[in-house]
């Protein structure tokens, strides 16, 4: 029982990843983060999402993020329609605006609460997308599933873990993948 529990908790993280092997990462050193599409019941999950995405991509000190505002402003500058998903000739006007080498987009599908039964467990699963300025095109994408209703939860109830540790857990798993 002890083995098939630890192999469904070490199951819990998903996701699935592409990185353009003709891209030179290391010169990316500037990054616009645009607002996370949410399609989620909760109305700040792409904010939340995007807030702890840009926190952990400041803290590696590897790349330097423009600021939420530079970008909300260039965005309306630009009259850009649908900031989560530019099209690649927006991308390289806001590359060129914001003085980036990449455009980071992302996209919230689940956040919050899910139940089973009598279980119920916080759930996250969000998806990030890397565009260079240059060309407008996907250099990097990556996918992750954090939390949900484990066979511990099922068998002794409980609520799960808060959604702040579940939300970073998610973002990490994306940073590590972005850097592997």
């Amino acid at each position: 029982l002890a083995a098939a529990a630890l192999a469904l908790l070490t199951s819990c993280a998903t996701g699935v990843t592409y990185r353009d092997p003709n891209m030179d990462f290391g010169a990316i050193q500037s990054v616009g983060v645009m607002p996370f599409q949410n399609l989620t019941r909760e109305s700040l999950a792409g904010d939340r999402v995007r807030d702890v995405f840009i926190n952990r991509l400041l803290s590696t000190g590897t790349l330097y993020v423009q600021p939420v505002g530079e970008v909300a402003r260039a965005v309306s500058r630009l009259e850009i329609q649908t900031p989560a998903t530019p099209s690649p000739e927006e991308v390289v006007k806001l590359g060129a605006a914001l003085k980036t080498q990449a455009i980071v987009t992302g996209v919230v599908r689940e956040y919050g609460e899910v139940r089973s039964g009598s279980s119920s467990a916080n759930l996250i699963s969000v998806s990030v997308s890397m565009l260079e300025a240059q060309t407008g095109r996907t250099v990097w994408t990556a996918s992750s599933t954090m939390g949900g209703i484990g066979v511990l939860d099922r068998l002794f109830g409980g609520g799960g873990r808060p959604m702040n540790d579940v939300t970073r857990d998610a973002v990490n798993d994306l940073i590590v993948k972005l850097f592997k």
